[in-house]
């Protein structure tokens, strides 16, 4: 019976990885992968057993997978009030550096604070409207995945690996935020000043204009700050509401997205009551890869938690001794399987084979980092990265020749950050 679940777990991995190419979503591959092997386990255990076990399991996946939903609904009722329209007049500039880093310095800081990827489905939606060369919205395409998968991994909420680490109480946000920031700002920086180099000094770029809304948009500017700070500022808050409450972080979300939703309601009452937005009352529905993306998260912790229960998972630790103890070559390793793997796969995988790492060990982090900017290589070992390629129709021989060597060489230096911060 193991040996078939962690056959099918093994198939699942080569499915993830091989995803762009075969065109077989990921999502549906973890959640078969993780249904299924709950049936079989509990085909040769206790029945009640198993659903003790089982609940456990998908009660820590349901707690990250409640997060996501809330803060991702959080995003949408700031779009829908045009709460992100500073963004526009930012990049209102042909100086192609100059929208270049403004494109960046806005992911990177967005990143941290929402979910990556829709964050970059976002930006990229923008850049797609404002440059008109094809190579040139490659760049800067690049650089806004480059950007998300850097921002998203220096806080616990930026992205599910953080969150995840965070839930079980692995790490403190303040202490993976200070391990991860350095590391990451330059495994950013780096390849964004390559890339700048890379592009001519002035962008063709389409007329910028606000967006028009018609009767579906009223908000004065006040109004509109005062929900980003609601919006932005309450995720922001979580932490500590953790900290005071020692409360799940989806109920501090679930808050922060209620008060939000009085603030819209109140804000947007007259269009509410003569009927001419009824959208308003309840947030659009999100975005069909972000659906897909909590469904893989759902399935693939599902998928892990039965093959950890089998024993194969410890047994492989006990095999393979020696090698996990060193954290900083799991790392490199990590990184390596990241390039090609979905991130958030990679880290589970190599959280479950150091379960004896205390609170805020530098396991944690280097793992967190190494499958997070490591999928910035390839493209496909990231969704942010295999949104953009759909996107933009880049294929990954292109993206690479393009700039995944200068996303290699800011993997390598954010690395060796982290290595010499250790010793300080």
């Amino acid at each position: 019976m193991t040996l078939i679940i962690v056959a099918i777990l093994a198939l699942c991995y080569l499915l993830i990885a091989s995803e762009y190419f075969t065109n077989i979503n990921k999502a549906a591959v973890a959640i078969f992968t993780g249904t299924v092997g709950w049936v079989l386990y509990a085909c040769y255990v206790d029945v009640g057993l198993v659903q003790s076990v089982f609940l456990r399991y998908f009660g820590r996946a349901s707690e990250i997978v409640i997060f996501l939903l809330v803060t991702m609904t959080i995003v949408e009722v700031l779009n829908n009030n045009g709460c992100f329209d500073f963004i526009r007049p930012l990049l209102k500039t042909r100086n192609s550096k100059k929208m270049l880093w403004s494109l960046g310095i806005v992911t990177f800081f967005l990143s941290a604070h929402l979910e990556n990827l829709t964050v970059t489905v976002m930006m990229l939606t923008l850049m797609h409207e404002l440059i008109a060369n094809r190579r040139q919205r490659i760049l800067f395409g690049s650089a806004i995945v480059i950007a998300a998968n850097c921002g998203g991994a220096i806080t616990v909420i930026g992205e599910p690996t953080g969150l995840l680490l965070w839930n079980l109480g692995a790490v403190s946000a303040s202490g993976l935020f200070l391990k991860m920031f350095l590391p990451c700002l330059v495994a950013w920086a780096l390849p964004t000043f390559i890339i700048g180099r890379m592009l001519p000094e002035r962008c063709d770029t389409e007329t910028i204009v606000m967006p028009y809304r018609g009767d579906d948009t009223r908000l004065k500017v006040w109004q509109r700050i005062l929900m980003l700070f609601v919006g932005i500022g309450g995720l922001w808050f979580i932490p500590s509401f953790r900290n005071i409450t020692q409360l799940s972080p989806f109920l501090g979300a679930l808050c922060v997205l209620a008060l939000l939703w009085i603030v819209n309601e109140l804000f947007n009452h007259r269009l509410l009551s003569s009927n001419l937005n009824q959208s308003r009352r309840v947030p659009s529905d999100l975005q069909y890869g972000v659906v897909q993306m909590i469904l893989y998260v759902m399935g693939f912790l599902l998928a892990v938690g039965v093959v950890t229960e089998t024993g194969a998972v410890e047994w492989f630790i006990n095999e393979s001794h020696a090698y996990i103890q060193d954290s900083w070559l799991m790392g490199c390793v990590a990184a390596v399987v990241s390039v090609v793997l979905d991130n958030f796969a990679t880290a589970v995988t190599f959280f479950s084979l150091s379960p004896q790492a205390g609170v805020d060990d530098p396991y944690w982090a280097i793992i967190a980092f190494s499958s997070a900017i490591g999928g910035n290589v390839l493209a496909i070992g990231s969704l942010s990265g295999i949104a953009f390629l759909r996107m933009e129709h880049v294929r990954v021989v292109t993206y690479f020749k393009t700039v995944g060597t200068y996303a290699l060489l800011g993997l390598i230096a954010g690395y060796l950050t982290m290595f010499l911060l250790s010793f300080s």
